[in-house]
């Protein structure tokens, strides 16, 4: 079994519409995505905080995205379940969103929370790593870093 922690960037929650999406597995592998979105759709606070911190460097078409996924897990879980971790609903949705169909079945999603997280170390992975808060692989990678395992409860 693999855990993955999934984070995502979008528009603005009424309405969201996915922006960028960071994946950080437990054994140190990371992906990172960034999509076309609508600018307009965007709330104030994603144009001032989250936009800035994009590069287009790792732009990828919205109907592909989940393509490109599939081949990067393939890559890391050697045959193994994956368990998608989120913390947040909205993650949930737009990841989901992605699959034409449904999901492989090798991928569990599991929401997390306050219990699995500490807050502290989280904000101390921004601070130790010099890294931008809001910006989806630097999220995702910060709930991998301060994950308490609770690997006992999702069996």
């Amino acid at each position: 079994m693999l855990l993955i922690f999934l984070d995502t960037e979008f528009t603005e929650f009424d309405n969201p519409e996915l922006i960028s999406l960071g994946l950080a597995s437990l054994n140190g592998k990371e992906f990172y995505a960034e999509v076309p979105f609508t600018c307009s759709s965007c709330s104030q606070f994603v144009l001032d905080v989250v936009l800035p911190l994009l590069s287009d460097t790792y732009q990828v078409p919205t109907d592909g995205l989940h393509k490109n996924i599939l081949k990067w897990l393939d890559s890391i879980r050697e045959d193994n379940p994956v368990i998608v971790c989120f913390d947040s609903i909205y993650d949930k949705n737009l990841f989901l969103r992605l699959f034409p169909t449904n999901l492989p079945s090798f991928i569990i999603l599991r929401e997390i929370g306050y219990r699995q997280i500490n807050g502290l170390m989280r904000s101390d992975f921004y601070e130790k790593n010099n890294l931008s808060e809001h910006h989806a692989l630097n999220d995702a990678m910060a709930l991998r870093y301060a994950f308490r395992g609770w690997i006992h409860a999702v069996r």
